[in-house]
């Protein structure tokens, strides 16, 4: 088995708008010209580098990858090249968008049982400090909406800040890794026109809720944000 196949110069940095297509193209080319069957994928951490893209790209990319057969992740060992069928090789940025779309449908549903609940815990526990904290994140979310710019920090940073003022270890971890996949996707959703807005308004909706300590209001906002976001986020793939 071949462990360390070198890349040839042709796999250079990749533009950030193309990114999600073009890593599957790129890879799905350097397997089939370099690599054969039983061969190991170069480590996650080298196919960022080489590609100059982040964590979650390169996985959506060995997603789509495996769900059209060209590799095939194994326990302990990593992800391994497979034998390339005709469909895999004719039509491997059609089955990567399937499965992305399948993948970012989970992990919305995923949001939408934790994010309400967490809401609903905030209200109940956040601190005055939380509380405050959240309200200073606004104002900056605010003041770049006003400017033009995106909010992706910001808008990161409320749902962090929430999780943590819901005082649960556990399901802080899982909004983390959540907003982690879903951060390409995120930052795409709040290009569309008027999507800025929105998530402003919702988030002030939310806010209000805690700061009145009512748990009912603050999952049903939180709700609404998300069937919001995954209305527009569902259109754009």
């Amino acid at each position: 088995m071949n462990l360390s196949t070198p890349f040839e110069p042709g796999l250079e940095a990749i533009p950030r708008r193309r990114v999600y297509t073009k890593v599957a193209e790129k890879l799905q080319a350097h397997i089939i010209n370099n690599l054969k069957p039983g061969d190991m994928l170069p480590p996650e951490r080298e196919l960022v580098q080489r590609f100059g893209v982040s964590r979650s790209s390169i996985r959506d990319a060995i997603r789509s990858l495996e769900a059209v057969g060209l590799l095939e992740p194994r326990q302990g060992v990593g992800t391994v090249v497979r034998d390339a069928s005709a469909e895999a090789v004719v039509s491997p940025v059609a089955g990567a968008l399937l499965q992305k779309r399948k993948v970012i449908n989970e992990l919305l549903d995923v949001r939408m049982i934790i994010e309400p609940a967490l809401a609903r815990r905030a209200a109940l526990h956040a601190s005055a400090g939380q509380l405050a904290e959240m309200q200073a994140i606004l104002s900056r979310q605010e003041e770049k909406v006003r400017r033009g710019e995106l909010a992706t920090e910001e808008d990161s940073a409320f749902h962090y800040t929430l999780a943590l003022a819901a005082d649960n270890s556990v399901m802080l971890k899982l909004t983390n890794v959540l907003m982690d996949l879903l951060r390409e996707t995120r930052e795409r959703s709040l290009q569309v026109g008027g999507r800025q807005e929105k998530s402003l308004a919702a988030h002030r909706r939310v806010l209000a809720a805690l700061k009145q300590g009512d748990a009912a209001a603050a999952e049903a906002a939180m709700r609404r944000h998300l069937l919001e976001i995954e209305k527009i986020v569902l259109q754009k793939l």
